[in-house]
């Protein structure tokens, strides 16, 4: 590592730790800057280039974190936002929206008095658990075993409740396996996710079928070029398989990268949606 290289790591590493401490006060950037003695704009542009985010960015994790924390601890929302050095329960509010897809409340009760519908399923890649609630698909995963695919998903809405269904929703989104993609409906998504997974997912479902996309290349898409590896875990994190086509993602060598649901299946699904589109076009 160059000289200014090791310098610049150690102040973000200096100021990484300041947040850690500090969060409770809600630093600003300017005071963060200053602990690092640099500009407010130097110190700004050098911590997004070595985080993947910005400095305000990484403060809401850390916040929400220990919110998180509390919440699970069955503390009030107030005490919650309090404690986090937040002024009140509408910027709780907010940073919950904001990061996490859902309100401190939504987050707190788990679920409480969402119906989740669900199935196991059969596709060209593996048996597959699909669940929906009222406002589209929320989950598909590939699985081995039916229990802990069903204790997977509960896992994510503890407090909702379940009913084995196959409803028109998941009807819908299953038949992405079929023949004919000209005559799908428009299937509705129900996500949770903070804003900049949300970002990352639609970017997925911008890339067409049979086609290929870099990290590096959706990171630019966002207008964050630095941010590949934070790319690369929200991908990690998509809750939709196949149907929001995080298996078109592959690394800037050619190599194909992770996949959560497998390597094997990320190369024949990449190799089956290549053979159909070759075939449209004959």
């Amino acid at each position: 590592m160059k000289v200014q290289e090791k310098i610049n790591f150690n102040r973000i590493a200096e100021a990484i730790s300041y947040i850690k401490t500090n969060f409770k006060t809600q630093p600003g950037l300017e005071e963060i800057a200053e602990k690092v003695n640099l500009s407010p704009f130097h110190f700004q542009r050098l911590f997004s280039e070595w985080a993947g985010t910005t400095p305000k960015r990484f403060l809401q994790y850390i916040s929400i974190g220990y919110a998180k924390e509390m919440l699970k601890e069955n503390e009030s929302l107030f005490d919650t936002a309090l404690a986090t050095g937040l002024s009140g329960t509408s910027r709780l509010h907010d940073l919950f929206v904001n990061i996490e897809g859902m309100t401190p409340g939504e987050y707190k009760n788990g679920g409480e008095n969402l119906i989740i519908n669900y199935s196991f399923a059969e596709s060209p890649f593996g048996n597959i658990i699909v669940a929906s609630t009222s406002k589209g698909i929320c989950h598909i995963a590939f699985y081995d075993d039916e229990n802990m695919a069903l204790m997977n998903l509960q896992r994510q809405f503890p407090a909702a409740q379940y009913q084995q269904i196959m409803d028109k929703e998941q009807q819908n989104a299953l038949s992405i396996f079929g023949h004919d993609w000209s005559k799908l409906q428009k299937i509705k998504l129900h996500l949770k996710g903070s804003d900049f997974q949300l970002k990352v997912w639609e970017a997925l479902l911008k890339i067409p079928m049979g086609k290929l996309a870099t990290y590096g290349k959706i990171a630019k898409q966002l207008e964050n070029p630095k941010a590949s590896r934070a790319v690369g875990t929200a991908i990690g994190d998509n809750p939709v398989a196949f149907l929001i086509p995080c298996h078109r993602v592959i690394q800037s060598s050619g190599a194909l990268g992770g996949y959560h649901w497998g390597v094997n299946r990320k190369t024949a699904m990449i190799g089956w949606e290549a053979a159909k589109t070759n075939n449209q076009t004959v």
